[in-house]
């Protein structure tokens, strides 16, 4: 295979940037079906997560397409051989599996404060955005907004003026254009049956006052997110 080891900064870049100039010196022409993620992981010494997150990179910037069921193939594209130039990935974000690891360390914490220190005002603000939630999702309406809204008011329970802005600076990286397009492959905004259910399990330990309970809950609720992300979309 013609790659080679890379790094550990900015993975998921460096390997996007390797495949993309295999693609520009036409190692890979156009219709060529890329190895399966667990093969280019072996090849390139890295984890899947990250050949996912590359192979993002490279649908954005227009250079490959996944075609569900089938793999991800090289798309037809003007690039040029003798001036190869690195695509830039600057702009589509960080790791998506980054975002949700530090959300699982960060806000598993942020729920086990909040059940002690929410106040019944608190509390009944988290319930009520549950139960917006329950209703949006019974009429077919979008959901992101109560989701992130329920995370950001748990936070601010805390009472801890720093953990609020990092939730939510958490949240926004979410929009980034890697997020993005593989929360709408894996189908994580269509999730919304298990995710209705965490909160309910979050809200329920935060009422009571269960600590442990509550971070186990965020916990268990932003690992399922996680295993979402990793879904296969391909075949072997």
């Amino acid at each position: 295979m013609p790659f080679q080891p890379v790094d550990s900064q900015r993975l998921y870049q460096q390997v996007a940037d390797q495949i993309s100039e295999l693609i520009r010196a036409q190692e890979f022409p156009v219709g060529h079906r890329l190895l399966p993620e667990r093969d280019l992981a072996k090849a390139l010494g890295v984890s899947r997560p990250v050949v996912r997150e590359a192979m993002i990179a490279l649908e954005i910037a227009g250079l490959v397409e996944v075609r569900t069921g089938s793999g991800t193939y090289v798309k037809a594209r003007s690039l040029s051989a003798q001036k190869p130039q690195p695509i830039v990935l600057g702009d589509v974000g960080p790791s998506p599996f980054d975002i949700i690891s530090a959300r699982v360390l960060i806000e598993g914490e942020v729920a086990f404060v909040a059940a002690r220190e929410a106040s019944a005002r608190d509390l009944e603000d988290i319930g009520a955005i549950h139960q917006e939630m329950v209703r949006k999702m019974a009429a077919g309406e979008a959901t992101e907004d109560c989701d992130r809204r329920f995370h950001e008011r748990i936070a601010r329970a805390t009472r801890n003026t720093v953990l609020p802005t990092l939730v939510e600076g958490l949240w926004s990286n979410q929009f980034a254009p890697v997020f993005s397009v593989l929360s709408k492959r894996t189908g994580l905004t269509e999730n919304r049956t298990a995710t209705l259910a965490a909160h309910a399990r979050i809200t329920e330990a935060l009422v009571e006052r269960d600590g442990a309970g509550a971070r186990a809950a965020m916990h268990a609720h932003l690992e399922q997110v996680l295993d979402v992300l990793m879904r296969d979309d391909e075949t072997a």
